[in-house]
């Protein structure tokens, strides 16, 4: 069994950055893909971002592609959720996802672990 737990959340304004990491817990970390993704009030949850078990490659929904950067540190069981030039529509709770797979995927329903999400809010 695999927890993941996300950090870094919080308010900032439009233009700012924020850091999210999601630390996980149990074994075989850099055997796992991971994922993040983000639910805006009113919507339905959506991709952000993967990476393959290595880091060696990596995948950005187009909405935040030049802008985020996904990352990991598989040392420390951690993946990481650079997000620069913030605007008022990344506004969500972002989740953390990994799938027990070194392949990255787009899709919610591959990955099989999830975290409890963190809210991240920008103001204009």
């Amino acid at each position: 069994q695999v927890q993941l737990v996300e950090s870094g959340g919080g308010l900032v304004q439009a233009g700012g950055s924020l850091r999210l990491s999601c630390a996980a817990s149990g074994r075989n970390f850099n055997n796992y893909a991971m994922g993040w993704f983000r639910q805006a009030p009113g919507k339905e949850r959506e991709f952000v971002a993967t990476i393959s078990w290595s880091g060696g490659s990596t995948n950005y929904a187009d909405s935040v592609k030049g802008r985020f950067t996904i990352s990991r540190d598989n040392a420390k069981n951690t993946v990481y959720l650079q997000m620069n030039s913030l605007t008022p529509e990344d506004t969500a709770v972002y989740y953390c996802a990994g799938r027990w797979s070194r392949s990255r995927s787009y899709y919610e329903y591959e990955y099989n672990y999830w975290g409890q999400g963190t809210q991240v809010t920008v103001s204009s």
